[in-house]
Parts: structure tokens; C-alpha cells; sequence
């Protein structure tokens, strides 16, 4: 007879699972958030990137609640701490244009780069506020609270930040926070593409602001938005529960699960609906396959998950069926046993990388790989979903355009 091997429990039924960050990918810009990666020490040459999950000691010493990559900067949501710090939002990487705040050595001299996270401080007018999401853009940062509101702060050249944009503003030593009012109703969504941002509200309408040159704002025309306004098109009359942007194709999912999209298709994303390369409206996308649970684009494709936890990509580039599989205007289905045949829960993309994660909690990843941003020990191009070793349950994953992050939550 086969020999059992024993079993031993090292968790207490007291034990409790806390919130931890795991990060990778490039490592120089700062976003990483661990200051040896970028100034070692003498002698030593700073490490470009890091091409496996690190876990990152902000998240130990404060709980942090939501996370979001930008271009070359991660910001974080935490619960205060009197003692500690009593910010709620941090942030770490790029601050060429505030998108992190105002950081200063000393007044007058700006910081465009921060190695390790630091407060991000917000107008707030109810102290015990809390920060429900981030999202972020190329150089820009979006706030959503539960008792403020949303909040904006960086690079408002194109009016993403959903004010009227000022001719030669100065960005790397602005201070300003600004608060979005111009929305009816509770916003409860937040989602930044390259220079355009969405918010979604409880009703189910879509707002949108930014760069609209490619359509990404929904708004009928290809000019730049300051202040938010609807999206036009097949979403009105709809309630959408999500939507999802991250360059500048939008995708939404109604309550019944019917699929949206509006933006850039100069690689077949909305080649089923239209022959035109942008899309100034939403349109409705007609799937086979079951109601859409979940949806993201990046630069050139885009992937739904369905009810069922399978995987649907179409567009351009490695689209996760293999090195051949690079274009494809119909949605492929991706095998199940390509995620061990477990239900994918959520996806996630950046410009040509996606990331899924599953029922279970395990993320796989695939893609162009830049600066090792998919976390599975090298720097090579992926053509098929791979398992990222993270030893927790991954809760969501924000995408940059070249690092990662993953919200944990620990087994024990």
C-alpha cells in the first residue's frame, strides 16, 4: 500500500489573512517602491529591472486597501495611521508632473522621481474619508473616496483630470489637487486609459474627459474634453456596471452582461461593428458566447471573460494562443487547461500585456514582456497564459506600461 505522507497544520483558526502588495518590472523609474533596487550602494550597478514578484514592505507596515500602476509610478490606498503617517494615498516613481503630489527636498526644488512611498496629501473636508480606488494614467492620478468624491492631480494637457486645461501650465511643481463636480450622481467607478480618463456612476452612465483624438472619450468628435461629459452612443439608456480603458480603446458591460465599446480600432478591435479606425460613440458589441462578466483593452487588443470563466481575446499582437496567434478580428477562446481549467475571475491589461487572474486566486500572465513586467523570471516575449509565483491569493492586478502589482491577500 502507498504510504500516506503526514499532514501539518502551521494556521490557528485565529490566524488572520492580511492585504499584501507584490510588485515587478522596471525597476529604475522608482515604482517598485525599494530604494536599493535604484541606488544600491557603492560599486554596486542598479538593477534595470526585476523580472519576478517582490513583496514590498509598505503594505506590512500600512494596509493598504487598492493599488494602481501608472507610466513609471505606482500609487497606493491605505488606512491612516496618527502616528505613522496620516495620509491615505502614497505614492512611489515618476513625479515628472505631479502626479503624485507636490514632493519636495526643499521649497522650490520639486522631486521628479520618488524611490520609496511617500503621502500623497488630498483636500479632504471629512478626515475619516477613505480612498475606495485608484486609478492612473500616463502622467496622471484619479481618487475615488467614499465621502469626497474624486479627486485628480497631474498632467492635464488634454483635460483628463476633468478641468479646462491652461495653456503653459507648469506640472512638476503644481500642487494642485482638483476636485471633479461636474458629474450627477455617486460616482463608484474610476478608469484612467493613456491621456483620457472614464468614471462610471451608480445610475449606470459613463463620463468621460481627456485626449478624444482617437474617440477614446465617446463624446461624437476627436477633440480634447475638460470638463466630463456623457458618452454618447448605444450606453445611453443602458446601466453599465463596468467599464475598462487603459490607452485608448473603452469597453463597458451592462447589467445583463451586453458588451460596449468605443475608441481606437486601428487593429480590428471594433472591426465586427465598423470599417472606420475610430469609433466617436459606444457601440454595442454583439458576443455569442454568454453575458460578459468582465472586459480590458490594451494598446492593440482586447479580452472579455464570460459567465463561465473563459477567456475571449481579438486584435492585434500576442493575444495568448500561441506565437502564431497575432491577429484575429473574431474573439478566440482561450483553452481552459492553459489556467490549470480553473474560471478566470478578472483581467487586466497594459499596452501589450494581459493579466488574468482565477476562481482560486492564482494570476497568470502573457505578452510582450517589457522590462520583465509579467513576473515569470525572464524578459522574453510569453505566447500563452503563464502562472506567476506569488504564494498568496491575488485579489487584482493593476498594469503599467512596463511594471506590475498585484493586491494580495495572504493564506495564513
Amino acid at each position: 500500500a502507498e504510504k500516506k505522507l503526514p499532514v501539518f497544520q502551521y494556521a490557528t483558526e485565529r490566524s488572520k489573512r492580511r492585504k499584501r502588495v507584490y510588485l515587478w518590472g522596471a525597476s529604475l523609474t522608482g515604482a517598485l517602491g525599494h530604494d536599493k533596487l535604484v541606488r544600491p550602494g557603492p560599486d554596486i550597478k542598479p538593477r534595470e529591472c526585476t523580472h519576478k514578484p517582490y513583496k514590498t514592505l509598505f503594505a506590512e507596515v500600512y494596509q493598504v486597501s487598492d493599488v494602481a500602476c501608472g507610466y513609471g509610478f505606482t500609487v497606493f490606498a491605505a488606512t491612516a495611521d496618527k502616528v505613522k503617517n496620516d495620509n491615505i494615498l502614497f505614492g512611489t516613481g515618476l513625479n515628472t508632473d505631479s502626479q503624485l503630489g507636490l514632493q519636495e527636498a526643499r521649497k522650490g526644488h520639486p522631486l521628479g522621481m520618488l524611490t520609496e512611498p511617500v503621502g500623497i496629501p488630498l483636500p479632504l473636508r471629512d478626515r475619516s474619508a477613505k480612498v475606495l480606488q485608484v486609478a492612473c494614467g500616463r502622467a496622471h492620478t484619479v481618487v475615488l473616496t467614499d465621502k469626497d468624491g474624486v479627486f485628480t492631480l497631474g498632467n492635464n494637457s488634454f483635460g483628463q483630470c476633468g478641468r479646462p486645461v491652461v495653456t503653459g501650465e507648469d506640472y512638476i511643481s503644481n500642487p494642485l489637487v482638483h476636485k471633479v463636480r461636474d458629474i450627477p450622481g455617486k460616482i463608484v467607478q474610476v478608469e484612467c486609459g493613456q491621456d483620457h480618463t472614464l468614471f462610471l456612476t451608480s445610475d449606470g452612465e459613463v463620463y468621460s474627459c481627456g485626449w478624444g483624438a482617437d474617440g477614446q472619450t465617446g463624446l461624437g468628435h476627436d477633440r480634447s474634453q475638460g470638463v466630463p461629459q456623457r458618452v454618447l452612443g448605444d450606453v445611453q439608456g443602458e446601466k453599465i456596471c463596468r467599464v475598462a480603458t487603459r490607452v485608448d480603446c473603452n469597453l463597458a458591460i451592462s447589467e445583463k452582461g451586453e458588451l460596449f465599446g468605443w475608441g481606437n480600432s486601428e487593429y480590428g478591435q471594433f472591426s465586427a461593428v465598423t470599417s472606420s479606425q475610430q469609433l466617436t460613440k459606444a457601440v454595442h458589441l454583439k458576443f455569442p458566447h454568454g453575458p460578459v462578466r468582465w472586459a480590458t483593452s490594451s494598446g492593440t487588443a482586447c479580452a472579455i471573460v464570460n459567465e463561465n470563466g473563459e477567456v475571449f481575446v481579438w486584435g492585434f499582437g500576442l493575444l495568448g494562443a500561441g506565437p502564431k496567434a497575432v491577429h484575429s478580428k473574431e474573439p478566440i477562446r482561450l483553452p481552459q487547461p492553459l489556467f490549470r481549467n480553473e474560471p478566470v475571475r478578472q483581467i487586466y491589461s497594459t499596452i501589450n500585456e494581459f493579466a488574468a487572474i482565477t476562481e482560486r486566486g492564482d494570476l497568470y500572465t502573457w505578452g510582450q514582456n517589457m522590462k520583465g513586467c509579467l513576473g515569470i523570471g525572464h524578459t522574453r516575449p510569453q505566447y500563452f497564459p503563464f502562472r506567476v509565483s506569488i504564494v498568496a491569493e491575488v485579489l487584482k492586478v493593476s498594469c503599467g506600461n512596463d511594471h506590475m502589482a498585484a493586491l494580495c491577500r495572504s493564506y495564513c
